[in-house]
């Protein structure tokens, strides 16, 4: 069994052009296909792995399921099949820069590129991790960018034909570089979906700052930096990032899988807001970093803020002006009208705080369980917890499901606060006197939930509670980190 070269017609269709790519399981052509008449590209297994049957049945096994992943950012799979031997996949073909060039290329990217790409390949690995597969190999090496600035994630489930039980040395010929490798993957421990926001950190981490956080000139140095050393500070290398940013990349990089983001999902999510707290891009915002980072010698120039030249008086002038506004405004409050709080109809800024207990989910139209066991972790003080709606890849395709909610007794609730870590989905507010949720009227208006959003509710006196998701607005599932209430 020889290797293929240029030149070659694989399985009498696909015409070997051009080696684009080479890695330690395979090689990428750039090939035409004769039948369609149209570029594709043509991975091929080396021939010293075509006699292992176990190899050969997990490239097959693996192909399969990548073919099922179908998202406009994940390269598709068109075809695969064994001729003369060797086992070939066919994708469709990028006409672009890997993300790697392009960094190599043009330097650290602006803040919004580089959170637009990072959420684009986030997107795609949290549509991969709800079909079942793990990357384990995520590096601008395995992202194409079009010429329409798009990113594509390829080399899905090639890396898994590898097990932890085959050794380090293996597992590092597959990844081709150690530069991304999450600790628990240098530890040779078993991967989750966590592995991969480690990975997309330090893939963003990159893009912003040009470097990869943990260089070194051998498999093993870089390794044990993964597992032992905090990554390089952002800021000093970026003093111009906005700390939504920072915050973003630096809990991706947490060492315990714990510590990262709760799912790929809540990834994107977070990267959605920094893109939306960065505003358009005709007008993005100039962030000027503390003088104490500024010292310490950051490679970019910083916006000086312009001195004002405005006289003392008048500066002092103003401030009291100010004071005598806030003077009437409280004394409006005190003596005027009362506020809509006080009203009895409800109201976010009044009354004491009500303790509600998670209890259950709410799913009449489905099988009547959604996580049930995790409600409680919606009322625990914790934010890094959360109850979580089941998985969706089409939206609920039901009315809606919700988490039921104990006020301990009959009691008259004017506000519940949702704080979430996923963003984007549509929920209003219901009231029912049954722990089941049988009957319940709805007591709000629905809104789209932010990462913090009060719901004023409408006077039901009702001892359960539900937080009601009528859609999840582009996410696959909906958490619900904290609840809290006011009387």
């Amino acid at each position: 069994m020889r290797a293929r070269t240029t030149g070659d017609c694989v399985a009498d269709r696909y015409e070997l052009e051009e080696l684009v790519g080479t890695g330690g399981m395979s090689s990428v052509y750039r090939a035409l296909d004769t039948l369609l008449e149209r570029n594709v590209a043509l991975k091929i297994l080396h021939p010293h792995y075509g006699d292992d049957d176990e190899y050969v049945e997990r490239f097959r096994r693996e192909a399969r399921a990548v073919a099922q992943l179908s998202h406009p950012n994940i390269v598709t799979v068109i075809d695969r099949g064994e001729d003369d031997g060797q086992q070939y996949i066919v994708f469709e073909y990028v006409d672009g820069d890997s993300l790697k060039q392009l960094v190599d290329r043009d330097g650290p990217l602006p803040a919004r590129r580089a959170a637009e790409l990072a959420l684009q390949i986030a997107d795609a690995l949290a549509f991969a991790h709800h079909s079942g597969l793990v990357h384990r190999d995520v590096k601008p090496q395995n992202v194409l960018v079009t010429e329409d600035g798009e990113a594509k994630v390829t080399d899905f489930g090639i890396a898994r034909s590898l097990d932890v039980e085959h050794g380090v040395t293996q597992t590092g010929t597959v990844l081709g570089t150690s530069n991304y490798l999450s600790p628990e993957q240098a530890r040779g421990q078993t991967v989750t979906p966590a592995t991969d926001v480690y990975s997309l950190g330090v893939v963003l981490y990159e893009l912003l700052t040009g470097e990869v956080p943990f260089p070194g000139e051998n498999f093993v140095a870089v390794a044990m930096k993964h597992i032992n050393e905090p990554p390089p500070s952002l800021l000093q290398r970026r003093p111009d990032l906005p700390m939504r940013l920072v915050s973003t990349v630096e809990r991706a990089l947490a060492k315990d899988p714990a510590n990262r983001f709760a799912s790929m999902d809540a990834f994107a999510s977070e990267l959605r807001a920094c893109l939306a707290e960065l505003g358009s891009p005709d007008n993005d915002a100039t962030f000027i970093a503390p003088s104490a980072v500024v010292r310490q010698g950051a490679p970019h120039r910083v916006r000086a803020r312009r001195r004002s030249h405005r006289p003392l008086w008048l500066t002092l002038l103003a401030l009291l002006v100010i004071a005598a506004v806030i003077v009437f405004v409280v004394a409006g409050r005190d003596h005027g009208s009362p506020s809509k709080g006080s009203s009895g109809g409800g109201g976010s800024s009044s009354g004491a705080a009500i303790a509600l207990a998670g209890t259950r989910a709410f799913d009449p139209a489905g099988d009547g369980r959604e996580h049930d066991s995790a409600a409680p972790l919606a009322t625990d003080g914790d934010f890094a917890t959360a109850w979580e709606t089941e998985h969706y890849r089409d939206g609920l395709g039901k009315e809606g499901v919700g988490l039921v909610l104990d006020a301990g007794g009959a009691r008259e609730v004017s506000s519940i606060t949702v704080r979430t870590d996923t963003p984007g989905f549509t929920a209003e507010i219901l009231a029912g006197d049954s722990v089941s949720g049988a009957s319940p009227k709805i007591d709000s208006s629905k809104q789209q939930v932010s990462s913090s959003t009060t719901f004023d509710l409408r006077g039901a006196r009702a001892r359960y509670y539900i937080v009601w998701i009528t859609d999840l607005g582009g996410n696959a599932s909906a958490h619900v980190n904290e609840v809290t209430a006011k009387g």
